[in-house]
C-alpha cells in the first residue's frame, strides 16, 4: 500500500508535534514537513510532493485563506484538509467551495484526522459531521447557493446521475469504475462533465447539487 505523505501548517510548535505524534501509529502516514505559516508552506511545496496538507486558518504573514488559494491555483491536484478550532458554518462552506478536500476542528480524535487523510487521497473528499450538517442546512434554508445553478436541475442522462450517486456514496473512481463496468479514466470523464453541467466546483457541490434536485436523499 502507497504511504500517503503529508505536510502540517500551523503556527503553533507543540501542536504540530502533537499531531505527528498522534499520527505515527499509522504506518501509512508519513509526515514529510512542517510549516509555520502559509508562506513558509509554499516554500517547502516547492521542493516536496505531498499527497495532503493539514492547514490551520489563522497564521501569520500568509493565512490559511490565501494558502488554500494558492494551493489550488499552482497545485490543483494536492488534498488540503482544514484543521481549526473554528467551526461556524458560513466558514466551513465558504473553504469547502474554495476548494478545500476536508475540514475538521482541532479537537477531533486522531482517528478522526487520520481517516480524513485516508479518504481526501483515496476518494477526494471528507465530509465530517460538520460539514454535513453545514451543508444540510445550507440546502433547507435556500439562502445563497455554494454552486452556481444549484436551483434548477441540469439536464444529466441516466450514465450521469448513476455515477452521480455513486460519487455521493463516497466511492473513488475506481470503484465506481468497478461497480458500472467502464474504465476509470471514462469515470474521470463524467465526474468533470457533471461539474461542467451542474455549475459546481468540486465534490461538495456535486453532493449539495444531488441532494437539492432529488436524485439522492
Amino acid at each position: 500500500m502507497k504511504i500517503i505523505q503529508y505536510l502540517i501548517s500551523d503556527d503553533h510548535h507543540i501542536f504540530r508535534k502533537g499531531l505527528k505524534l498522534a499520527l505515527q501509529d499509522d504506518y501509512r502516514l508519513k509526515c514529510i514537513g512542517e510549516a509555520e505559516d502559509g508562506a513558509k508552506l509554499m516554500e517547502l511545496l516547492q521542493i516536496s510532493t505531498p499527497d495532503v496538507v493539514l492547514l490551520d486558518l489563522k497564521m501569520p504573514q500568509v493565512d490559511g485563506f490565501e494558502a488554500l488559494k494558492a494551493i489550488k491555483q499552482d497545485y490543483p491536484a494536492l488534498k488540503v484538509i482544514i484543521l481549526t478550532m473554528h467551526d461556524d458554518e458560513q466558514l466551513i462552506l465558504h473553504l469547502m467551495e474554495a476548494g478545500a478536500n476536508g475540514y475538521l476542528v482541532k479537537n477531533a480524535e486522531p482517528q478522526e484526522i487520520k481517516n480524513a487523510i485516508h479518504a481526501v487521497h483515496e476518494k477526494g473528499y471528507y465530509f465530517s459531521d460538520i460539514v454535513s450538517n453545514a451543508m444540510l442546512k445550507k440546502i433547507v434554508r435556500q439562502d445563497a447557493p455554494l454552486t452556481k445553478h444549484i436551483g434548477s436541475a441540469a439536464v444529466l442522462n441516466e450514465k450521469e446521475k448513476e455515477v452521480l450517486k455513486l460519487i455521493c456514496e463516497e466511492l473513488t473512481a475506481t470503484e465506481i469504475a468497478e461497480r458500472i463496468y467502464l474504465s476509470p479514466r471514462t469515470i474521470e470523464g463524467i465526474r468533470a462533465k457533471l461539474l461542467e453541467k451542474t455549475g459546481t466546483r468540486n465534490i461538495a457541490g456535486l453532493v449539495l447539487y444531488a441532494v437539492k434536485n432529488g436524485i439522492i436523499n
